[in-house]
């Protein structure tokens, strides 16, 4: 059975956004055409991967020598969004693997999210095993513009900035009612 393909080319808006307090936020991919609109749960750690590879991408397609595309180095401010998640947030699915690429001929980036299922978790001793990833149930298919890809990337970091602040000792999140800190405490790790 062919997936369910939850298709924007091009979304009116693309977004990430949280919800809930620093330390316990959940994170979400949105993707908005008229009245549709479809949420996507996934993790801190895949915005981050999400954004930075968009910027990548972006930057090699600058440098490629075959490069025509009118591309920004920065997000332009006209297409900034700092508004918050649209309501109702109803999680289609979590995200697992994303996939990434850029289509010279209609020079746009292309975003293919799945979710998240057990059945493609590979463990270490699968690794060498000839290993075929289950056809999902349903994929977030997102085409944008070079502009709009570097608006969602300032986003993207915009918002996982909004969580605890680090620890200056240790790095660590540092929560609303404080932070045990091995470093400021005087402990010093042991090299072995």
């Amino acid at each position: 059975m062919a997936p369910l393909v939850h298709g924007f080319d091009p979304p009116e808006r693309f977004v990430t956004g949280t919800v809930g307090p620093p330390g316990s936020r959940t994170f979400f991919l949105q993707a908005r055409s008229g009245v549709r609109l479809v949420s996507v749960a996934l993790e801190k750690q895949q915005v981050a991967a999400l954004a930075e590879r968009i910027d990548e991408l972006l930057d090699e397609v600058m440098a490629s020598e075959r490069n025509t595309a009118m591309i920004p180095a920065v997000a332009p401010l006209d297409l900034e969004d700092t508004e918050p998640l649209e309501q109702p947030i109803e999680e289609e699915f979590r995200a697992g693997t994303m996939t990434l690429s850029w289509d010279p001929d209609d020079e746009r980036v292309v975003i293919e999210v799945f979710p998240f299922t057990e059945a493609a978790v590979v463990s270490p001793e699968q690794v060498d095993e000839d290993f075929e990833e289950p056809e999902p149930e349903e994929v977030l298919l997102v085409r944008i513009a070079a502009g709009a890809a570097r608006a969602f990337v300032k986003r993207s970091e915009q918002v996982l900035e909004a969580g605890r602040p680090s620890c200056p000792f240790c790095g660590l999140p540092i929560d609303p009612d404080g932070h045990l800190c091995v470093r400021a405490n005087g402990f010093r790790r042991r090299d072995p």
